[in-house]
Protein backbone atom coordinates (compact mmCIF):
# COMPACT_ATOMS: atom_id res chain seq x y z
CA UNK A 1 0.00 0.00 0.00
CA UNK A 2 1.28 3.35 -1.11
CA UNK A 3 0.51 6.14 1.82
CA UNK A 4 0.96 9.74 0.67
CA UNK A 5 -0.37 11.19 3.72
CA UNK A 6 -0.97 10.27 7.95
CA UNK A 7 -3.66 12.19 9.01
CA UNK A 8 -6.02 9.35 10.74
CA UNK A 9 -5.91 6.38 12.21
CA UNK A 10 -8.04 4.91 9.62
CA UNK A 11 -5.49 5.61 7.35
CA UNK A 12 -3.62 2.98 8.33
CA UNK A 13 -4.50 -1.10 7.49
CA UNK A 14 -3.06 -4.15 9.50
CA UNK A 15 -0.42 -4.43 7.02
CA UNK A 16 0.72 -0.67 6.48
CA UNK A 17 0.69 -0.46 10.95
CA UNK A 18 2.68 -3.39 11.11
CA UNK A 19 5.23 -2.65 8.63
CA UNK A 20 5.78 0.73 9.90
CA UNK A 21 6.24 -0.79 13.95
CA UNK A 22 8.90 -3.52 12.11
CA UNK A 23 10.30 0.19 10.53
CA UNK A 24 10.65 1.45 13.79
CA UNK A 25 12.63 -1.59 15.37
CA UNK A 26 14.90 -0.85 12.84
CA UNK A 27 15.36 2.88 13.31
CA UNK A 28 15.74 2.67 17.22
CA UNK A 29 19.02 0.57 16.66
CA UNK A 30 20.01 3.93 15.46
CA UNK A 31 19.75 5.56 19.32
CA UNK A 32 22.25 3.22 19.92
CA UNK A 33 25.20 4.04 17.84
CA UNK A 34 27.53 6.39 17.89
CA UNK A 35 26.38 8.32 15.16
CA UNK A 36 22.83 8.66 14.98
CA UNK A 37 21.83 9.65 11.68
CA UNK A 38 21.20 7.85 8.34
CA UNK A 39 21.28 9.18 5.13
CA UNK A 40 17.55 7.75 3.75
CA UNK A 41 16.25 11.81 3.63
CA UNK A 42 19.11 13.69 2.83
CA UNK A 43 18.46 17.01 0.59
CA UNK A 44 14.39 16.66 1.88
CA UNK A 45 12.22 19.45 3.67
CA UNK A 46 10.22 18.71 6.71
CA UNK A 47 8.08 21.46 8.09
CA UNK A 48 7.05 21.06 11.80
CA UNK A 49 3.68 23.27 11.51
CA UNK A 50 2.58 23.91 15.12
CA UNK A 51 -0.02 26.52 15.87
CA UNK A 52 -0.40 25.11 19.68
CA UNK A 53 2.28 24.40 21.92
CA UNK A 54 3.87 21.57 22.13
CA UNK A 55 7.30 20.13 23.51
CA UNK A 56 6.98 16.71 23.33
CA UNK A 57 5.66 16.07 20.06
CA UNK A 58 7.56 18.84 18.62
CA UNK A 59 11.09 17.54 19.27
CA UNK A 60 10.24 14.17 18.51
CA UNK A 61 9.18 15.04 14.94
CA UNK A 62 12.50 17.09 14.84
CA UNK A 63 14.71 15.05 15.90
CA UNK A 64 13.43 11.93 14.43
CA UNK A 65 13.72 14.38 10.90
CA UNK A 66 17.22 15.14 11.31
CA UNK A 67 18.32 11.73 12.20
CA UNK A 68 17.11 10.82 8.75
CA UNK A 69 19.52 13.72 7.48
CA UNK A 70 16.34 15.99 6.43
CA UNK A 71 16.34 19.56 6.41
CA UNK A 72 14.15 20.84 9.73
CA UNK A 73 11.98 24.43 9.11
CA UNK A 74 10.09 25.36 12.52
CA UNK A 75 7.41 26.82 11.95
CA UNK A 76 5.31 28.18 14.83
CA UNK A 77 2.46 30.14 14.67
CA UNK A 78 2.99 32.64 17.54
CA UNK A 79 4.97 35.42 16.20
CA UNK A 80 4.25 34.76 12.63
CA UNK A 81 2.32 36.10 10.12
CA UNK A 82 -0.23 33.75 10.90
CA UNK A 83 -0.56 35.94 14.19
CA UNK A 84 -1.48 38.93 11.77
CA UNK A 85 -4.18 37.02 10.49
CA UNK A 86 -2.69 34.74 7.76
CA UNK A 87 -4.70 31.80 6.97
CA UNK A 88 -4.04 28.07 6.80
CA UNK A 89 -4.17 28.18 3.45
CA UNK A 90 -1.96 30.91 2.73
CA UNK A 91 0.89 29.30 5.16
CA UNK A 92 0.42 26.03 2.75
CA UNK A 93 0.90 27.93 -0.33
CA UNK A 94 4.07 29.79 1.20
CA UNK A 95 5.23 26.13 2.52
CA UNK A 96 4.03 25.25 -1.12
CA UNK A 97 6.68 27.30 -3.06
CA UNK A 98 9.55 26.90 -0.38
CA UNK A 99 9.21 23.64 -1.65
CA UNK A 100 8.22 21.62 1.56
CA UNK A 101 8.56 17.74 0.81
CA UNK A 102 6.32 16.59 4.39
CA UNK A 103 4.79 19.22 6.82
CA UNK A 104 3.68 17.83 9.94
CA UNK A 105 0.90 19.98 11.66
CA UNK A 106 -0.39 20.63 14.75
CA UNK A 107 -3.63 22.55 15.01
CA UNK A 108 -6.42 23.41 17.46
CA UNK A 109 -9.34 22.79 14.81
CA UNK A 110 -10.04 19.32 13.85
CA UNK A 111 -9.96 18.47 10.38
CA UNK A 112 -6.80 21.00 9.58
CA UNK A 113 -4.76 18.24 8.24
CA UNK A 114 -7.17 17.03 5.57
CA UNK A 115 -7.73 20.53 4.69
CA UNK A 116 -3.89 21.27 4.38
CA UNK A 117 -3.56 18.08 2.71
CA UNK A 118 -5.78 19.49 -0.71
CA UNK A 119 -3.28 22.51 -1.22
CA UNK A 120 0.53 21.19 -0.75
CA UNK A 121 2.09 18.92 -2.97
CA UNK A 122 4.32 17.31 -0.07
CA UNK A 123 2.90 14.87 2.44
CA UNK A 124 1.08 15.57 5.53
CA UNK A 125 1.30 14.30 8.73
CA UNK A 126 -1.51 14.84 11.46
CA UNK A 127 1.02 15.54 15.04
CA UNK A 128 -2.86 16.60 16.35
CA UNK A 129 -5.82 18.12 15.56
CA UNK A 130 -8.14 19.40 18.26
CA UNK A 131 -10.20 16.48 19.58
CA UNK A 132 -9.60 14.50 16.92
CA UNK A 133 -7.00 12.25 16.48
CA UNK A 134 -3.08 11.91 16.86
CA UNK A 135 -1.95 9.31 14.65
CA UNK A 136 1.80 8.82 15.60
CA UNK A 137 0.89 9.00 19.22
CA UNK A 138 -1.44 5.76 18.47
CA UNK A 139 1.76 4.37 16.53
CA UNK A 140 4.03 4.77 19.04
CA UNK A 141 1.79 3.41 22.10
CA UNK A 142 1.46 0.14 19.94
CA UNK A 143 5.45 -0.10 19.27
CA UNK A 144 5.74 0.25 23.19
CA UNK A 145 2.65 -2.47 23.82
CA UNK A 146 4.77 -4.81 21.28
CA UNK A 147 8.00 -4.52 22.93
CA UNK A 148 6.93 -4.65 26.44
CA UNK A 149 4.82 -7.72 26.19
CA UNK A 150 5.41 -9.46 22.45
CA UNK A 151 2.19 -8.63 20.59
CA UNK A 152 -0.61 -6.55 20.17
CA UNK A 153 -3.30 -8.69 19.31
CA UNK A 154 -5.21 -10.49 21.62
CA UNK A 155 -4.42 -7.34 24.38
CA UNK A 156 -6.91 -6.03 26.91
CA UNK A 157 -6.05 -2.56 26.78
CA UNK A 158 -7.81 -0.12 29.03
CA UNK A 159 -8.01 3.66 28.01
CA UNK A 160 -9.21 5.66 31.36
CA UNK A 161 -10.36 8.88 31.28
CA UNK A 162 -11.21 11.94 29.50
CA UNK A 163 -11.58 9.94 26.40
CA UNK A 164 -14.53 13.19 25.39
CA UNK A 165 -11.45 16.03 24.50
CA UNK A 166 -9.23 13.15 23.84
CA UNK A 167 -7.65 12.49 20.42
CA UNK A 168 -5.10 10.08 21.70
CA UNK A 169 -7.88 8.02 22.52
CA UNK A 170 -9.00 8.34 19.11
CA UNK A 171 -6.30 7.26 16.96
CA UNK A 172 -5.46 4.15 19.93
CA UNK A 173 -9.24 2.91 19.61
CA UNK A 174 -9.06 3.03 15.29
CA UNK A 175 -5.19 1.30 15.62
CA UNK A 176 -5.81 -1.34 18.23
CA UNK A 177 -8.63 -2.32 16.79
CA UNK A 178 -6.70 -3.02 13.16
CA UNK A 179 -4.12 -4.38 14.78
CA UNK A 180 -6.88 -7.03 16.80
CA UNK A 181 -6.67 -5.95 20.38
CA UNK A 182 -9.66 -5.22 22.53
CA UNK A 183 -10.52 -1.87 23.73
CA UNK A 184 -12.04 -0.70 26.57
CA UNK A 185 -13.07 2.80 27.08
CA UNK A 186 -12.96 3.79 30.77
CA UNK A 187 -14.25 6.99 32.54
CA UNK A 188 -17.01 8.95 34.09
CA UNK A 189 -20.15 9.26 31.87
CA UNK A 190 -19.72 13.17 31.01
CA UNK A 191 -15.88 12.29 29.52
CA UNK A 192 -16.59 9.33 26.94
CA UNK A 193 -18.98 10.20 24.21
CA UNK A 194 -21.66 7.33 24.59
CA UNK A 195 -21.36 6.30 20.78
CA UNK A 196 -17.68 6.44 20.44
CA UNK A 197 -16.72 3.05 20.62
CA UNK A 198 -18.91 1.45 18.30
CA UNK A 199 -18.81 4.70 16.08
CA UNK A 200 -14.72 4.26 15.38
CA UNK A 201 -14.50 0.62 15.82
CA UNK A 202 -17.08 -1.88 16.57
CA UNK A 203 -16.58 -4.45 19.57
CA UNK A 204 -14.95 -1.70 21.69
CA UNK A 205 -16.61 -1.67 25.21
CA UNK A 206 -17.45 1.54 27.73
CA UNK A 207 -17.01 0.75 31.93
CA UNK A 208 -17.70 3.40 34.27
CA UNK A 209 -16.07 0.93 37.20
CA UNK A 210 -11.67 1.49 36.37
CA UNK A 211 -11.71 -1.68 39.63
CA UNK A 212 -14.29 -3.80 37.68
CA UNK A 213 -12.09 -3.68 34.69
CA UNK A 214 -8.49 -3.72 36.13
CA UNK A 215 -7.98 -7.35 36.68
CA UNK A 216 -8.13 -8.29 33.53
CA UNK A 217 -6.41 -5.50 31.42
CA UNK A 218 -3.30 -6.07 30.01
CA UNK A 219 -2.02 -2.52 29.64
CA UNK A 220 -3.76 0.79 30.90
CA UNK A 221 -3.50 3.73 29.43
CA UNK A 222 -4.35 6.42 31.55
CA UNK A 223 -5.26 10.28 29.87
CA UNK A 224 -4.51 13.72 30.41
CA UNK A 225 -7.47 15.25 32.22
CA UNK A 226 -7.80 17.88 29.68
CA UNK A 227 -9.01 20.93 31.98
CA UNK A 228 -8.01 23.86 29.48
CA UNK A 229 -10.72 22.38 26.95
CA UNK A 230 -13.14 22.42 29.26
CA UNK A 231 -15.52 24.94 29.32
CA UNK A 232 -18.43 23.14 31.89
CA UNK A 233 -17.99 20.98 34.56
CA UNK A 234 -17.29 17.45 34.10
CA UNK A 235 -16.75 16.30 37.43
CA UNK A 236 -17.25 17.75 41.35
CA UNK A 237 -13.18 17.90 41.80
CA UNK A 238 -10.06 17.11 41.38
CA UNK A 239 -9.57 14.94 44.25
CA UNK A 240 -13.31 13.06 43.37
CA UNK A 241 -12.16 12.52 40.18
CA UNK A 242 -8.57 11.27 41.56
CA UNK A 243 -10.73 9.17 43.94
CA UNK A 244 -12.73 7.34 41.23
CA UNK A 245 -10.65 7.28 38.52
CA UNK A 246 -6.65 8.29 39.02
CA UNK A 247 -4.49 4.91 39.19
CA UNK A 248 -2.71 4.60 42.63
CA UNK A 249 -0.63 2.38 44.14
CA UNK A 250 -3.17 -0.09 45.68
CA UNK A 251 -4.97 -0.31 42.14
CA UNK A 252 -2.24 -0.62 40.30
CA UNK A 253 -1.70 -3.67 42.44
CA UNK A 254 -4.81 -5.42 41.16
CA UNK A 255 -3.56 -5.64 37.81
CA UNK A 256 -1.93 -8.40 36.09
CA UNK A 257 1.47 -9.48 37.11
CA UNK A 258 2.51 -8.84 33.85
CA UNK A 259 0.30 -5.56 32.89
CA UNK A 260 1.73 -2.18 31.95
CA UNK A 261 1.03 0.82 32.53
CA UNK A 262 1.29 3.91 29.59
CA UNK A 263 0.40 7.73 29.71
CA UNK A 264 0.62 10.10 26.43
CA UNK A 265 1.92 13.10 28.89
CA UNK A 266 2.13 15.08 29.90
CA UNK A 267 0.68 14.14 33.13
CA UNK A 268 -1.38 15.52 36.01
CA UNK A 269 0.60 14.00 38.76
CA UNK A 270 -1.65 12.58 41.61
CA UNK A 271 -4.56 13.25 39.76
CA UNK A 272 -5.15 11.14 37.33
CA UNK A 273 -1.96 9.30 38.11
CA UNK A 274 0.05 8.57 41.31
CA UNK A 275 3.89 9.44 41.44
CA UNK A 276 4.29 5.65 42.67
CA UNK A 277 3.27 4.74 39.62
CA UNK A 278 4.34 6.82 37.01
CA UNK A 279 7.77 6.02 38.73
CA UNK A 280 7.23 2.28 38.96
CA UNK A 281 8.89 -0.36 36.78
CA UNK A 282 5.18 -0.88 35.25
CA UNK A 283 5.27 2.46 33.70
CA UNK A 284 6.83 2.79 29.62
CA UNK A 285 6.06 6.81 30.35
CA UNK A 286 9.76 7.38 29.91
CA UNK A 287 10.13 4.27 27.10
CA UNK A 288 7.04 6.02 25.34
CA UNK A 289 8.93 9.56 24.18
CA UNK A 290 12.00 7.33 23.20
CA UNK A 291 10.14 4.84 20.93
CA UNK A 292 8.28 8.18 19.60
CA UNK A 293 11.42 9.02 17.62
CA UNK A 294 11.80 6.14 16.18
CA UNK A 295 8.14 5.60 15.44
CA UNK A 296 8.09 9.03 13.36
CA UNK A 297 11.29 8.00 11.84
CA UNK A 298 9.88 5.44 10.56
CA UNK A 299 6.17 7.58 9.39
CA UNK A 300 8.68 10.02 7.67
CA UNK A 301 11.00 7.48 5.67
CA UNK A 302 8.50 5.10 4.50
CA UNK A 303 6.00 8.35 3.47
CA UNK A 304 9.19 10.20 1.80
CA UNK A 305 9.96 7.34 -0.62
CA UNK A 306 10.65 4.02 1.55
CA UNK A 307 6.83 2.58 1.09
CA UNK A 308 6.33 1.39 -2.68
Amino acid sequence: MKLKHLLSGADLDAATATLILDTAAEMATVAGREVKKLPALRGRTVVNLFYEDSTRTRISFEAAAKRLSADVINFSAKGSSVSKGESLKDTALTLQAMGADAVVIRHPASGAPHRLANWVEGSVLNAGDGTHEHPTQALLDAYTMRARLGRIAGLSVAVVGDVLHSRVARSNVLLLATLGAKVTLVGPPTLIPVDIGTALAPGTEVSYDLDAVLPTSDVVMMLRVQRERMADSYFPSAREYARRYGLDGPRMARLPDHAIVMHPGPMNRGMEIAPEVADSPRSTIVEQVANGVSVRMAVLYLLLGGMK
